[in-house]
């Protein structure tokens, strides 16, 4: 029996040293960065490793040195017999639905069925800050490394933010923090994955189509803390309902941070400040006025859960006010991108689900010419409605969704409503609608499959229409 299969109930409480994987027969499912990383991971330690990936040879780069290095490459789809009885382990691409036959296949014959992180994390000696959350992940985790960074403790930052974290994990040191971005696709195929720290910033209905019911989705998200122990720490969002039930439910030090009211343990704005309440400390701590953050809107509130993260690894105080005072924030997340003829552009194509836009257009005070749309997930965005009311000057709407953005900019009686066929032309029809003083805000409350392959890809053509109009 696999090693995964030998403790009860196929949970993993203790973390096995490296030459526990020699041997093994393993499949990794998906042939993306951490798939690759993961591959090459478990042959150095001597497992026998398949890779697995639906897409063609001819558009696999990586297939023949993959091969050189000993592990074996099957492309072009997904044959049953990938999976039978002796495959110790399936590692799957976290996007890779779970309900693929291989991976049925795997759950029936009891193999155990991980992600990337998992793996990671059984060969780390280095303690973690995991971050999750519906919005605000990639901003957080940034802000973290750097106040770390700053405040001159070892960090490395790795996992949805670009380094898969099995390319890194096992060299790091026992005195070395590693800051991970989490999503809820690679948390659910965790088993003993355990942050020192972890943060959960916000649920919202997000990747239903997915998990299949909102149960599920929140979850994996709450796997982020099923493994903590006494003295380990939960970073969680006071002014979220969903958090707060799942504090409820933990036997950890929680710490908050809020916007909204006065916390016992962490990070609030009190009286104009970014204050800090620890019950060790008699006092509050004020680490800088609020009109200081340089991060504007919805991204304050990363702001305050990354000083709380911060401060519960031991960040100096200085270091985290350092940072709260000039860290600008990330591409493609309420991002500044130029003015023209008196009209400011904003590039929030991370913006994938409507609560995301809704915070950005409550960022603004001045009249929105909002830009929307896209991959259509059976979505009314009826919620829209109100902020569409009280926000826009108008909607250009583009993709599968346009119509239903359009007929909800309607029932707002936003005053301008226009179609466009791609971004171009988007921000095209935005430049007439808009006069000095007006924001352009790209935030398409939509996945971008249905034009572009990536929100990054929509967010730098959006980018180069807005400097094309200078």
């Amino acid at each position: 029996m696999c090693w995964l299969r030998d403790l009860p109930g196929g949970v993993l409480n203790l973390k096995p040293v490296s030459e526990d994987f020699a041997g093994k027969r393993v499949l990794v499912l998906g042939l993306a960065r951490s798939g690759r990383a993961v591959a090459r991971l478990l042959r150095s330690l001597g497992a026998q490793v398949t890779v697995n990936d639906r897409k063609p040879r001819s558009e696999t780069a990586e297939a023949e040195a993959l091969e050189q290095e000993g592990i074996r490459v099957v492309l072009g789809g997904h044959p049953p017999d990938l999976i039978q009885p002796g495959v110790d382990l399936l590692v799957k691409n976290p996007g890779i639905p779970y309900r693929i036959p291989l991976i049925r296949r795997a759950e029936e014959l009891g193999i155990p069925v991980v992600t990337e992180v998992e793996i990671a994390y059984l060969l780390t000696d280095a303690p973690l800050i995991g971050i999750t959350g519906s919005n605000g992940k990639t901003t957080t985790t940034s802000m973290v490394g750097r106040m770390l960074d700053r405040g001159n403790l070892p960090v490395h930052v790795a996992g949805n933010i670009g380094t898969a974290l099995s390319e890194i994990a096992p060299q790091l040191k026992a005195e070395e923090w590693l800051v991970s971005e989490l999503s809820s696709f690679q948390l659910k195929g965790t088993r003993s994955f355990r942050p020192r720290i972890g943060a959960l910033l916000n649920v919202v209905p997000a990747h239903l189509d997915y998990h299949g019911s909102m149960e599920d989705y929140v979850g994996s998200k709450k796997k982020l803390f099923a493994n903590q122990e006494p003295g380990d720490i939960a970073v969680l969002n006071r002014d979220s309902a969903e958090c707060r039930a799942v504090a409820a439910e933990l036997d950890v030090d929680v710490w908050w941070f809020s916007r909204r009211e006065s916390v016992a343990r962490g990070l609030m704005f009190e009286e104009g400040w970014v204050t800090a309440r620890l019950p060790e400390h008699r006092d509050p701590i004020r680490i800088l006025r609020e009109d200081e953050v340089r991060l504007p809107g919805v991204h304050r509130e990363n702001a305050l859960a990354a000083a709380a993260i911060a401060l519960a690894a031991g960040c100096p105080v200085e270091a985290i006010r350092e940072e709260l005072a000039t860290f600008q924030g990330v591409e493609h997340r309420l991002e500044f991108v130029e003015t023209v003829d008196g009209v400011c552009y904003f590039n929030d194509s991370k913006a994938t689900n409507a609560k995301a836009a809704i915070s950005a257009m409550e960022s603004f005070t001045e009249p929105i010419i909002l830009i929307a749309g896209g991959l259509d997930r059976g979505v009314d965005f009826r919620e829209l409605t109100p902020v569409f009311r009280d926000r826009l000057k108008g909607i250009v709407a583009i993709g599968q969704t346009a119509d239903t953005l359009l007929a909800r900019g309607e029932e707002a009686k936003v005053p301008y409503r226009e179609l466009a066929s791609d971004i171009a032309e988007a921000v095209e029809r935005a430049h007439r609608l808009a006069t000095a003083g007006d924001v352009v805000l790209l935030s398409p409350a939509c996945a971008s499959w249905d034009m572009y392959t990536s929100f990054e890809e929509r967010g730098s053509i959006f980018k180069q229409a807005v400097h094309r109009l200078k």
